[in-house]
């Protein structure tokens, strides 16, 4: 037989539930949105408790900022193992489950959120705390890229190309985030398509580029992306 008594939580135990709870309402509802009313009742606490761990919401929702950074930053983690094109697809799949699973949240997070004046952008290299776990997220991406490349001292134009395709990334799931009307898979295989994209311009203009690109393409299956990609420009141009 229970007795309902409830178990005293420890300190960072309730410190990891209420950031928990708080990222689950973030994901939902822009952080704005939520009050720490509303963090209180879902964690059965009252409001001066909350308070007790955390001195104000901005201060909760940096810390579920950190947890949602690092669970982003996590799914540019993928195995160097097959070809560059199929390592893509896994990466932009699990990106994208990142988005849908956050929505509001991510939409907050990718425009800085309450802890960002109004009309300020987060942009590589921003001060602010927010904004630095932002740029973390980026910086984390943008090696992970590199690294899936084989460059550890990347010229000019591949750092802009990596840079551009990752603010691009952002940016198309952003846009989707707003009505959903290009099916998700579809922009999964186009986000894989503009960074070859990206690489085939740049490898017009730079022959330290093109050997890279042809590196990659040599690696690329017939029914990869990228030559899905070329295929399709293919017959665009006949």
């Amino acid at each position: 037989m229970t007795t309902g008594v409830r178990r005293r939580m420890g300190v960072e135990e309730r410190r990891q539930q209420l950031i928990g709870i708080a990222l689950d309402l973030f994901s939902r509802r822009s952080p704005d949105e939520v009050s720490i009313d509303e963090i209180a009742s879902a964690a059965g606490i009252s409001r001066p408790l909350v308070y007790h761990y955390f001195p104000g919401k901005l201060s909760l929702y940096e810390a579920a900022l950190k947890r949602a950074a690092e669970d982003l930053a996590g799914r540019f983690a993928e195995p160097h193992d097959g070809p560059l094109g199929t390592r893509l697809l896994r990466v932009t799949g699990r990106f994208f489950d990142f988005v849908d699973e956050h929505g509001p949240g991510f939409a907050a997070l990718m425009r800085g959120g309450p802890a960002v004046p109004a009309g300020t952008a987060c942009s590589f290299g921003t001060a602010s705390a927010t904004c630095a776990l932002i740029d973390s997220v980026r910086q984390a991406a943008y090696a992970e890229l590199l690294s899936h490349l084989g460059v550890t001292d990347p010229p000019a134009r591949l750092e802009l190309v990596v840079r551009s395709w990752i603010s691009l990334a952002e940016s198309t799931a952003l846009i989707w985030l707003d009505g959903r009307r290009v099916p998700r898979a579809e922009l999964e295989v186009q986000l894989v398509h503009d960074l070859a994209a990206l690489l085939a311009v740049s490898a017009a203009h730079d022959p330290e580029m093109g050997a890279l690109l042809r590196r990659v393409l040599a690696d690329e299956p017939a029914d990869g992306p990228f030559r899905d990609l070329s295929a399709r420009l293919a017959a665009l141009v006949s």
